[in-house]
């Protein structure tokens, strides 16, 4: 392979840029809740559904704007969400009332899911078909970045300057996504494997059990780790014994692990795709029964918090790389739903957690329940590999395969 092969595509670093504008955009609002809400003199809980409402709208617009877009160019298609991106979030950034706040996050939010999945798509045509897990990774390293250095400079320029000049932050990060798509991403990038029938031809992806299949070990393997770490505040503080003030540093640590876990998982995913799955799932679940267990330990409670980190994000890549490869012929409409796959395991875990702790489980129920949910995950993922052999022997990933028919 060349020098010219192994370099990355600038079209990438746009992508990742995106990405980053894009997750700031979702977590950021989370350390700026009491600065929200005090200045439309709304409750917290009110406040909270800035963060929800824009995750109900991850959730639909992942699915139902790619839909809308699937006959169009790729590459004016991301730069179409893009604007409405900055859209949304210069509508925060001067919203006068809670109203107008809320319709600026929805606007945002409605470009996430089909951001992600139209552009991992691109992602994966930029380079080579043996780097494609790897080239979605790098996309998404943008939001594992967002969360190791752009929430905590977020909240620190909101808590200082007032939370308004955070969105103006991200609507320039927007501008600056906007230019480098525009210049960096190929045409043939956006181009490549179209179907020719439009959203029906999307459509027939759908039935293939696989691409259910891979939608169900979204939800459940990454919703395992995401309902952990909802209430992981509440586990740190009154399990743990960290003082509050610890809290946004050991996110960091945290957000570490997401950046590490992130590019290890799509580089092997690379060398085998299932063989990967199988095993980041079986160990995050490992990892999350062993925080359970050691959770009153300060010390074990951060090598486990980077754990989960890192695997936890380590699944994301493969996943998406899973649905697209069932999806090969039409991968776009199935790439922004397991988008919205992963959004929906975010508010199953996150459901499931609240469950327990409001059952009197304690604060670490939610690691038990994401474990469990998990665990799940990966009998599922199981199972589609068994059925896989019997389906499409010559697709299986029979080293894998082998060992668990």
């Amino acid at each position: 392979m060349s020098v010219r092969q192994k370099s990355l595509p600038p079209g990438l670093i746009a992508l990742a840029i995106g990405a980053f504008g894009i997750g700031l955009t979702e977590f950021v609002i989370m350390g700026l809740l009491p600065e929200v809400a005090a200045d439309f003199a709304v409750t917290e809980p009110v406040a909270g559904w800035l963060i929800s409402g824009y995750a109900l709208s991850v959730a639909v617009g992942g699915v139902a704007l790619t839909a809308a877009v699937t006959r169009l160019p790729r590459k004016p298609v991301l730069l179409g969400l893009m604007v409405l991106f900055i859209i949304g979030n210069l509508l925060s950034a001067v919203a006068g009332d809670y109203a107008v706040m809320m319709a600026g996050r929805i606007v945002a939010a409605l470009c996430h899911g089909a951001f992600f999945g139209i552009g991992a798509v691109v992602a994966a045509n930029l380079v080579a078909p043996a780097r494609r897990a790897g080239a979605i990774a790098m996309m998404f390293a943008g939001l594992t970045i967002a969360n190791v250095l752009g929430v905590p400079f977020g909240t620190f320029l909101g808590q200082h300057f007032g939370w308004r000049s955070t969105f103006w932050a991200i609507t320039a990060i927007g501008v600056v996504a906007l230019i480098g798509l525009a210049l960096l991403i190929p045409g043939r990038a956006a181009t490549a494997d179209r179907p020719s029938t439009g959203l029906r031809g999307e459509l027939r992806a759908f039935t293939h059990s696989q691409v259910w299949l891979s939608l169900v070990i979204t939800v459940l393997g990454f919703g395992g780790m995401f309902g952990a770490f909802t209430y992981i505040a509440y586990t740190l503080t009154e399990v743990s014994g960290f003082a509050s003030s610890t809290v946004p540093w050991l996110l960091v640590l945290f957000g570490v692990g997401l950046f590490a876990g992130n590019l290890l998982g799509g580089r092997a995913a690379d060398r085998s795709l299932s063989r990967t799955l199988v095993t980041v799932l079986a160990v995050l679940t490992v990892v999350l029964v062993g925080f359970a267990l050691t959770a009153t330990s300060p010390v074990l409670t951060i090598v486990a918090l980077v754990l989960m980190g890192g695997f936890g994000f380590a699944t994301v890549p493969p996943l998406q790389m899973r649905i697209m490869q069932y999806a090969h012929q039409a991968p776009t409409l199935a790439s922004g739903a397991n988008i919205a796959a992963f959004n929906l395991g975010n508010a199953l875990g996150a459901w499931i957690g609240g469950v327990t702790i409001a059952a009197g489980f304690g604060y670490t129920s939610p690691i038990w329940a994401g474990a469990a949910l998990t665990l799940a995950g990966l009998g599922v993922l199981l199972a589609a590999l068994r059925l896989a052999r019997r389906q499409e022997p010559a697709k299986a990933d029979a080293a894998l395969v082998d060992t668990v028919a």
